[in-house]
C-alpha cells in the first residue's frame, strides 16, 4: 500500500499554506541563482526592537531556558492582560489569557476547543488563508460571506446576518484585514455583536494587525460592555514588534473556554519558548516607538505602491485602511495561457521573478496579494517587473 493512503482523513482537509508556499518557491528561485523580488512574505522587514531582544538575551544569560506553565509564565499573561488594558480598555485576568505559540496557534486551539462536525462558521471573503483550514480540520463547515470590493472590500452586519443559521458557532473579524488591508465600519462590527450575543454565536476578533491602522484609532471590540460570553480575542506580537521568528500569541476569553485551551496546549506544544516570552514581556511593557516608526513607513509605502498599481492599464486596487499588503484586481491579464490568479502568479515568478501570493489562497480568484513590508527599492524592481509582465499580457 503507498505510504500516502496510510494518512488519516483529516490531513486531507487542510492544504498546504499558500504564503509559505510562495516563500519557499522564491527561496528555491533565490538559491539557484535567481533575483527575485518577494512580495510573498506577511511579516516586517523592520528588526526586532533591541530592548526586546536584550530581554530573551538576558533571560538566556540568566539560564531561563526551562519549561514554564503550559499557557505561560503568570507574569507574562498578566503583561497581556494589563496591554490590552492599556491599549483598549478591557478588563481579564489570567484565568482568560493563555499565550500560545504565534497568533496562528490562537486561532487553531480556539477552532479546536470550539467547533464540533458540522458547525459552520462565517468567514468574511477575502480571508486570511488559515481561517478556512482550521475549520476543515475541526470537521466544521466554512460560510464564506463577500465583503463589497467597489467600497473597499467592506463589510456589513446585514451580510453576516443573512449568513447565519442554527448551525453557526463562530463569527471570524479580522480588521484590519489579511489580505485586503480593510477596516471594516466600527458601527458595523459593533453591530454583528449584538446580533451574536443576542443568537449565542461566537465571535473571534483576531487583532494581528489591529495596531497598524492609518486613520483613526485602533480599538477591541472586546472592550464594549456585557460582550465577555460573546467575543473572544486572538492576539499576536509578530507583526506589532516585529517578532513573527520569536512564536508569541495568546488567546484573551471566558476563563472556561482558556482552560479547555490549556488541555489541548498542554498535549500539543507544552508552553511558549520560555526565553521568548522574556521578550514578549519587555515588547508589551518597554517603549512602544517603534510601532509608529514602522506605521509612517508602511504608509509611505502604501501610498507608494497604490499609485503605482492604479497607474497600470487593466488594474484596479482598493486603497489600503490598515495591515501592509495591497490586493489589486488583476483579471484583465488573464489572457494568453493565463486562466487565474494562480496562473498569474506562477508565470510572473517563472517570467519576471516576482513572488505574488495568488487570491485564491484567500477566497477570490481576480486578485493577488503584495506584501509592501519591504523596501522601497524592492517596491520599485517589482512594480517595474509587474507593470512590464501585465502589459505583455494584456
Amino acid at each position: 500500500m503507498p505510504m500516502t493512503q496510510t494518512l488519516a482523513e483529516r490531513i486531507s482537509l487542510i492544504s498546504v499554506s499558500s504564503t509559505m508556499k510562495v516563500a519557499a518557491d522564491a527561496d528555491r528561485l533565490r538559491r539557484e541563482g535567481a533575483d527575485v523580488v518577494d512580495f510573498g512574505a506577511g511579516e516586517p522587514d523592520f528588526p526586532t526592537p533591541d530592548n526586546v531582544k536584550n530581554a530573551a538575551i538576558d533571560a538566556l544569560n540568566q539560564n531561563f531556558t526551562k519549561y514554564t506553565n503550559t499557557g505561560g509564565t503568570e507574569e507574562l499573561k498578566q503583561t497581556i492582560c494589563d496591554s490590552h488594558k492599556r491599549d483598549y480598555g478591557t478588563a481579564y485576568n489570567t484565568k482568560e489569557c493563555i499565550a500560545t505559540v504565534g497568533g496562528k496557534h490562537a486561532i487553531f486551539n480556539v477552532t479546536q476547543a470550539l467547533v464540533d462536525p458540522g458547525d459552520e462558521v462565517i468567514i468574511p471573503v477575502p480571508y486570511w488563508v488559515t481561517y478556512k483550514d482550521v475549520v476543515n480540520y475541526a470537521g466544521g463547515k466554512c460560510v464564506f460571506v463577500n465583503t463589497d470590493e467597489q467600497k473597499g472590500f467592506t463589510l456589513t452586519a446585514s451580510m453576516v446576518e443573512r449568513a447565519i443559521t442554527p448551525k453557526t458557532k463562530i463569527i471570524i473579524l479580522n480588521s484590519p484585514s489579511n489580505p485586503s488591508g480593510a477596516v471594516f465600519d466600527r458601527a458595523e462590527l459593533e453591530r454583528i455583536v449584538a446580533i451574536a450575543k443576542d443568537r449565542g454565536i461566537w465571535v473571534m476578533t483576531d487583532e494581528c494587525y489591529h495596531r497598524f491602522m492609518y486613520e483613526g484609532e485602533p480599538y477591541s471590540l472586546a472592550a464594549l460592555p456585557g460582550v465577555k460570553d460573546t467575543v473572544l480575542i486572538a492576539g499576536s506580537l509578530s507583526k506589532t514588534y516585529a517578532m513573527t521568528g520569536w512564536r508569541i500569541g495568546f488567546v484573551l476569553g471566558p476563563a472556561p473556554l482558556v482552560a479547555g485551551i490549556g488541555k489541548l496546549q498542554s498535549h500539543a506544544t507544552s508552553n511558549p519558548t520560555s526565553f521568548a516570552q522574556k521578550g514578549a514581556i519587555e515588547a508589551l511593557r518597554g517603549p512602544q516607538d517603534s510601532v509608529a516608526v514602522m506605521l509612517a513607513e508602511y504608509r509611505k509605502r502604501r501610498d507608494y505602491v497604490i499609485g503605482r498599481l492604479r497607474a497600470m492599464k487593466g488594474v484596479t486596487a482598493q486603497m489600503p485602511q490598515g495591515a501592509f499588503y495591497a490586493y489589486p484586481n488583476v483579471s484583465a491579464a488573464f489572457t494568453n495561457g493565463i486562466a487565474d490568479s494562480l496562473q498569474f502568479a506562477e508565470k510572473l515568478l517563472a517570467e519576471e521573478f516576482v513572488a505574488v501570493v495568488p487570491g485564491e489562497a484567500f477566497g477570490t480568484n481576480d486578485h493577488i496579494r503584495i506584501s509592501y513590508a519591504t523596501s522601497m527599492k524592492e517596491l520599485e524592481r517589482g512594480l517595474d517587473r509587474i507593470e512590464r509582465f501585465i502589459a505583455k499580457h494584456l
